[in-house]
C-alpha cells in the first residue's frame, strides 16, 4: 500500500483468502494513481457513570459543580503516566437523560489516551469518579446520598470523535484497467453502487462488512479489540437516523473520488501489542507506527476493500475472482502438484467452480 507517500506492507488475519486477495489487487491499482491519503480527524474516546437521582435536578447540578474538581484530583494516581504521554481526562459533564428513562442521569467524561487503546485506563477513571461522587454526597448541603444510586461505570465503544478520514482520487479517464467498460461508464457504476448503498439498508450492511473486511483483519493483525471496532463503526452509520454507506464518491470535473470517514480507537501499546509475537510482529513489519498512524493505515485498509469489491460487483461480478481463489484452496487442500494445478486452472476457466466439480476434476486427473 501507497499511504500519505509511504510504502506499508499491511499483515492481515483472516480466514478468507479472498479478502486478502482483493486488498492487494487494491493498492496494486491505486499505486500508479498517487495512492492514497489518510488523515485523523480527532481522537476523543468516551465513558460513562451512569446513575439513578430521585432529589432536585438544580440541587444535583450543583453539588455536580462542586465536586467536578475532586474527580478529577481523586484519579492523580491512575492519570498520572498517561498525562506524562500527554493524554489524560479531557473533561466530565453532567447529562440529564430523565427524559428517555424516569431519574436517570449520567458523568459523560472524554479522555485522550494517546497510543493506548485506553479501556482499562478509562474504566479505571471512571470507577474512581463513582466512588468519589458518591462517597462524598452527604457533605454537600441538604444532598442526601439516598437519592443517589450508581449503576455502572463503563466506556462507550462508540467514539464519534475518534475519526480517521481516507480517500483516493484520480482522474476518470484513469479508471479503466483492461476491464469491458469504459472509464466513464465504470465511474457511472461505481456511483450508481455507492448510491444504492447510501438508501437500501439491506445492500449497507453487506457493503459495510465488506468495509468491515478490511479492517478487521488489520486490526485483529495487530492485536486489538475488532468486536470494540465493529459496535462503533455500525453505530456510527446509523448516526443520522438510519442505516447507510460508510464510504461515498463523487465525479467532479472529470475527476473521480473516493472516501471515507469512520471511528476507530485504536492502539499501539499495551493489550497484546507487547506480548504477542504475531501482534509484535504485525507492528514492525508496519514500522511500529502511532496509534494515529495505525488508524489511518486500517482505514486504507477498508476503503481498499470496499474499493475492490464494487470494481468487482459492476465490472465482472463478486464470484469471479472469489470462486477463483476457492478453487485453489481445493486444489492446495487435495494437495494438487504444480502440473495439475495448471491443467485444472485452464479447465475451470470455462466451468464453473464447486467443491464437487473440482473434487470430480482432480480424481479424474489423477486415475
Amino acid at each position: 500500500f501507497f499511504i500519505n507517500g509511504k510504502h506499508y506492507t499491511i499483515p492481515m488475519a483472516i480466514e478468507e483468502s479472498s479478502v486478502v486477495a482483493a486488498a492487494s489487487k487494491a493498492a496494486k491499482f491505486w499505486l500508479d494513481r498517487g495512492g492514497f491519503k489518510a488523515e485523523v480527524i480527532s481522537t476523543t474516546k468516551i465513558g460513562q457513570v451512569h446513575f439513578m437521582y430521585e432529589g432536585h435536578v438544580e440541587l444535583l447540578k450543583s453539588y455536580f459543580d462542586f465536586i467536578k474538581p475532586k474527580l478529577i484530583s481523586d484519579t492523580k494516581s491512575i492519570t498520572k503516566n498517561m498525562e506524562k504521554r500527554g493524554g489524560g481526562i479531557l473533561d466530565i459533564e453532567l447529562i440529564d437523560k430523565t427524559s428517555s428513562l424516569n431519574n436517570y442521569y449520567q458523568l459523560h467524561a472524554s479522555f485522550e489516551t494517546q497510543d493506548a487503546m485506553g479501556a482499562n485506563f478509562i474504566n479505571s477513571c471512571l470507577e474512581q469518579f463513582a466512588k468519589t461522587f458518591k462517597d462524598n454526597a452527604n457533605g454537600f448541603e441538604n444532598f442526601n446520598s439516598d437519592d443517589l444510586e450508581i449503576v455502572m461505570s463503563i466506556l462507550s465503544n462508540y467514539v464519534p470523535n475518534c475519526l480517521v478520514r481516507a480517500e483516493v482520487s484520480c482522474k476518470v479517464s484513469e479508471l479503466n484497467e483492461s476491464e469491458n467498460i469504459s472509464p466513464e461508464d465504470f465511474a457511472n457504476k461505481f456511483l450508481q453502487a455507492i448510491q444504492i448503498a447510501e438508501v437500501e439498508p439491506y445492500r449497507a450492511v453487506t457493503h459495510n462488512k465488506g468495509i468491515m473486511n478490511g479492517i478487521d483483519a488489520v486490526v485483529l493483525a495487530t492485536g486489538n479489540d475488532f468486536r470494540a471496532v465493529e459496535a462503533g463503526v455500525h453505530a456510527y452509520a446509523t448516526k443520522n437516523g438510519r442505516y447507510t454507506s460508510l464510504t461515498h464518491a463523487s465525479v467532479e470535473d472529470g475527476v473521480f473520488k473516493f472516501w471515507m470517514e469512520i471511528p476507530l480507537a485504536l492502539g499501539t501499546v499495551g493489550g497484546l501489542t507487547n506480548l504477542h509475537p504475531l501482534v509484535k510482529l504485525s507492528l514492525e513489519l508496519l514500522g511500529k507506527p502511532s496509534a494515529k498512524e495505525l488508524m489511518q493505515i486500517v482505514a486504507v485498509a477498508g476503503l481498499a476493500q470496499n474499493f475492490a469489491a464494487l470494481r468487482s460487483l459492476t465490472t465482472t461480478g463478486i464470484q469471479q475472482g472469489h470462486m477463483k481463489m476457492h478453487l485453489m484452496n481445493i486444489l492446495n487442500q487435495y494437495n494438487a502438484n504444480k502440473q495439475e494445478k495448471k491443467v485444472l486452472v485452464e479447465h475451470f476457466k470455462t466451468n464453473v467452480v464447486t467443491h464437487n466439480a473440482v473434487v470430480d476434476a482432480i480424481e479424474k486427473l489423477r486415475q
